[in-house]
């Protein structure tokens, strides 16, 4: 089930789930944790609060992503598990609330402040990436919570890697500060895109650790451009997650 597992220390626990593990079928087979891809709800359900056992927290938190860089702090708004509506990131300094990310290609970008203590969940995709949703939640980190960048350590799980990464419309999509990230052709390295906007944030160099595994070519993960290269584009979200 879980792929990718780091200790983060000072009270931190990081993971990144698979696709495995779970109980969804067919194109969801089988730890598939979107509500909102077509899959049995029960079965969602079932997925969540195994990997809410996992992580032995207390609340899952988790927000249905809309690709953009609204940025939502959780206080003592929940004491159940909820998804919140129409934001990419999650940030909160309470204990034992496990706050997840779903993804089929898309980066979870997982940030740890261990002096506070402050944790963040970060959906990047390319649209993300654009809007720099990286540099904004470690803003509203240093806001709400004093997070100082230089003691922020971040963690990039599996995602699209530069070798899939193929953007044949990237003149209209993409900045041309990112055109330095095309390793040929139209394919761009966003491992690198989110680095360099980690580092603009304050981040050290140091402590910033990437998973460099691709989604679309591993079948231990969902991915997006892999089903629509295959069939119909329909598959599940496998998370990345994170809590102190």
């Amino acid at each position: 089930m879980i792929e990718r597992i780091k200790s983060a220390g000072g009270g931190c626990q990081v993971c990144f789930f698979g696709c495995s593990g779970g109980v969804s079928r067919d194109q969801f087979d089988s730890l598939n944790m979107s509500w909102h891809v077509g899959d049995n709800p029960l079965h969602v359900a079932i997925n969540r609060q195994r990997v809410k056992k996992w992580m032995q927290a207390e609340i899952l938190v988790s927000t249905e992503q809309i690709h953009q860089d609204r940025v939502y702090v959780v206080h003592d708004d929940f004491e159940t598990d909820e998804e919140v509506n129409g934001f990419d990131a999650l940030i909160t300094a309470r204990r034992n609330i496990a706050l997840m990310i779903q993804q089929a290609d898309c980066q979870g970008v997982l940030l740890h402040d261990p002096v506070t203590p402050a944790i963040a969940a970060i959906h990047s995709g390319w649209r993300g990436s654009v809007l720099n949703i990286i540099e904004k939640t470690v803003a509203i980190m240093q806001q709400q919570f004093a997070t100082k960048p230089a003691n922020l350590q971040a963690y990039i799980g599996p995602s699209l890697g530069p070798c899939c990464a193929e953007f044949i419309n990237y003149r209209k999509e993409l900045p041309e500060h990112f055109y330095r990230f095309q390793i040929n052709g139209c394919y761009f390295d966003f491992w690198d895109i989110s680095t360099e906007q980690l580092l603009g944030a304050g981040l050290d160099e140091r402590k910033i650790d990437i998973f460099r595994q691709c989604t679309s070519c591993s079948e231990n993960y969902f991915s997006y451009r892999r089903a629509c290269r295959t069939g119909n584009g329909v598959t599940g979200r496998h998370c990345s997650v994170i809590r102190l």
